[in-house]
């Protein structure tokens, strides 16, 4: 499944989300993505922006790993339906929303927590997301200087001024 689609079903579901539960599987669930989108921008993206994919990846790994992993549910990790990044651009701009999103349900859940161990997890979590979205923010930063190698043209942008 295409990244934007996926992260369409994520912040769905995210939206639909009714409590701190299932909040916290899709902030998982949002991190596995990162991690994932990361590593494929690491392997078929520009040199130049390999590091950074790497380090969304890594950022990603954090932020869905650990003892404190959710029961993912019936429809198992979202990440790994992942078939293809279309427009890289978009679907970095449509994750790093995604983890803005995140961010915000899990300080209205740790705001409203009342267990100290529930509370510190949310804080992790915020921690995890706001990384994770810094590194898709990095990579954002330095796209448009590979934004035509990345949607696989070579030359000026259909309708640029430079082709005169």
């Amino acid at each position: 499944m295409e990244a934007v689609r996926l992260i369409g079903v994520g912040r769905r579901a995210l939206a639909q989300s009714q409590d701190a539960p299932d909040i916290m599987r899709e902030a998982w669930q949002a991190q596995a993505l990162a991690q994932a989108m990361g590593s494929r921008l690491a392997m078929l993206g520009p040199p130049e922006l390999r590091g950074d994919a790497l380090s969304l990846s890594e950022a990603g790994a954090r932020g869905s790993g650990g003892s404190a992993v959710p029961v993912v549910g019936a429809g198992g990790i979202r990440a790994a339906q992942l078939t293809e990044l279309g427009e890289v651009d978009r679907a970095l701009r449509e994750l790093g929303a995604l983890l803005g999103d995140v961010g915000i349900a899990l300080v209205a859940v740790a705001s409203e927590s009342f267990e100290e161990g529930a509370y510190w997890q949310c804080m992790e979590a915020i921690d995890a997301a706001d990384e994770s979205r810094d590194r898709v923010l990095e990579i954002l930063r330095r796209l448009p200087e590979h934004d035509d190698r990345m949607h696989g043209r070579h030359g000026p942008a259909p309708g640029s001024d430079s082709a005169a």
